[in-house]
């Protein structure tokens, strides 16, 4: 079965950059057709897409985080990373890593979920 398994601190400083892994198993980050995103869902809100990266490494974000979010990947490890630049209180949430599925360029749904990390933005 495909599972998915995020790692990285749970408190990040403001102003510094989040990082975070997912470990893909079951499934290539690699295969044909196959996309990989990160969403997030801050408390009490509901969950937000940041962006996704393709089988063959391209990358969309959502336009609000589109100037802070980086997600690369290391194909050897089976691992794609989300990096959120200048974070503030607001970054903090609980971060999902999922397979997702590809309409064109947009994101319509995800069928493979990580079980989320809690990530607080505090000094």
């Amino acid at each position: 079965q495909v599972q998915l398994q995020e790692s990285g601190p749970g408190l990040v400083r403001p102003s510094q950059t989040l990082s975070l892994t997912c470990t893909v198993s079951g499934d290539s980050i690699t295969r044909n057709n196959d996309f990989w995103s990160w969403i997030r869902q801050p408390p009490e809100k509901g969950l937000e897409w940041i962006g996704y990266i393709g089988y063959g490494g391209s990358t969309y974000y959502s336009p609000s985080l589109s100037g802070r979010a980086s997600i690369s990947r290391d194909t050897s490890k089976n691992q794609f990373t989300l990096q959120l630049s200048s974070v503030t209180p607001e970054d903090t949430a609980v971060y999902y890593c999922a397979r997702t599925i590809v309409s064109g360029i947009l994101p319509v749904g995800h069928d493979y979920w990580g079980q989320g990390t809690q990530v607080t933005v505090s000094a």
